[in-house]
């Protein structure tokens, strides 16, 4: 009885400080056990892409490498002297990364001031956002992880003036990407049928 007391203070105290986030999914590399695990991530991209056109398997893809879905996610602090702890190289933070300044663009741009960059619902519509916005800019399409990942990487601006050129290990990457967003693909074609629906009872 104690045992089940404590834990009910546990979990009150993660919900009221927003720091129980879930841990990464088992299977990172597959979409179908991704969301047998976490339902609602389901949801989540699927109404991103009902909102911005973008594929639940591109959004996966670019989220899988920028944070390995860890919610808590941010660049690895530079060293002094290869020991001791200095700044990050960036304001990038939870699952996908988005830096400062473009959080508050999307935050700006949608009105939605409660979105918060741990949680995978804000991220999947923030991805859905950014790949609109540069598929409106540029032409990309939406199913083309490689360009998109690109611009999500770079910025508008040094896309358009084709930095990732400089940059063949950037290349490199966006390759996988696109490479993670097809078998993401391929796998959601078998199973999304399968995936719990979302009822109006689930929150």
């Amino acid at each position: 009885m104690r045992r089940r007391f404590l834990a009910c203070w546990v979990i009150l105290i993660c919900l009221l400080l927003g720091a129980c986030a879930p841990a990464p999914p088992r299977n990172p590399t597959n979409a179908c056990g991704i969301f047998f695990q976490y339902p609602k991530w389901y949801w989540a991209a699927k109404k991103s892409q009902k909102k911005w056109g973008v594929p639940i398997s591109v959004q996966l893809a670019i989220i899988h490498q920028e944070s390995h879905f860890r919610a808590d996610a941010k660049p690895a602090r530079r060293k002094i002297l290869w020991v001791i702890p200095w700044t990050r190289p960036t304001t990038a933070e939870g699952y996908a990364q988005a830096v400062n300044g473009t959080w508050r663009l999307y935050l700006q741009s949608t009105g939605r001031s409660r979105a918060d960059r741990a949680n995978f619902d804000s991220a999947t519509d923030f991805v859905g956002w950014f790949a609109y916005r540069v598929h409106r800019r540029f032409g990309i399409s939406r199913n083309n992880a490689y360009a998109l990942y690109l611009a999500y990487h770079e910025g508008p601006t040094a896309y358009s003036r084709r930095s990732y050129l400089r940059k063949p290990w950037l290349m490199r990457v966006a390759r996988k990407v696109a490479y993670h967003a097809n078998r993401y693909r391929a796998q959601l074609a078998g199973c999304a049928s399968r995936i719990p629906k979302h009822h109006w009872w689930n929150f």
